[in-house]
């Protein structure tokens, strides 16, 4: 792929990482109606803090694949549709916490939020070692030209990581943001991976040379010994 210039791509990332954290700000603290919310602190930190230092590494050692990673429109018809519906979702899920937080819905111990504080900071710690293993790791779905299957690292295990690293994510998010009420949010989000999985799976056999062999050699998709 042709990659834009340098500063182009910085600006670019600095804008979608600033703007990032002001949505999800603006979300959390916008609806608890209070600054004095931690669990949500302590999430973003863990999610923002990191990523900061993943994406200077990668601007200076693999622009390819943060500007791979800038793409957000997809090419085929059911992802656009999951795509929105998705995205609603984890807003809705976003959101749902600080209201939670504001009129008390649901009250988690400080130790429940810290052991989901730390599955999330697992699911991202796996979810940079996938873009280490795989510079073509898109947001979108999509084959590039000269896009080579990666059957090493957590590909060895699952066909698809970075799903198995953002379900972590997700998954532990309510409990992190002391909100049970969320889930109502994240389970129906995250249930929208199979049938992506099932569609990304279809487009990467009939576009990418090699990954009905690899599929072989993999069984799971997504999780080891379940699906």
């Amino acid at each position: 792929m042709n990659t834009m210039p340098r500063s182009k791509l910085i600006g670019t990332v600095v804008a979608r990482f600033g703007a990032g954290a002001v949505v999800m700000g603006l979300l959390f603290f916008g609806a608890a109606g209070t600054f004095r919310f931690w669990q949500a602190w302590v999430f973003m930190a863990i999610l923002f803090i990191p990523m900061f230092f993943v994406v200077l590494y990668l601007i200076r050692n693999d622009p390819a694949l943060i500007e791979r990673r800038m793409r957000t429109r997809e090419r085929e018809p059911f992802q656009k549709k999951s795509q929105i519906i998705s995205t609603i979702l984890y807003l809705l899920a976003f959101l749902i916490p600080g209201l939670d937080h504001r009129f008390g819905w649901s009250s988690l111990p400080v130790a429940v939020v810290i052991v989901a504080d730390v599955f999330v900071f697992l699911g991202y710690l796996l979810f940079i070692l996938v873009l280490r293993e795989n510079s073509y790791a898109s947001r979108v779905v999509d084959v590039e030209v000269d896009q080579k299957v990666v059957s090493t690292g957590p590909y060895s295990l699952v066909r698809h990581p970075m799903y198995f690293a953002a379900l972590m994510i997700f998954f532990f998010s309510p409990a992190a943001l002391g909100s049970l009420w969320a889930l109502f949010a994240i389970i129906p989000a995250t249930s929208l991976l199979v049938p992506r999985i099932i569609e990304e799976e279809r487009l990467l056999s009939r576009e990418l040379s090699g990954y009905e062999s690899y599929k072989q050699k993999v069984r799971y998709r997504l999780i080891p010994m379940v699906w």
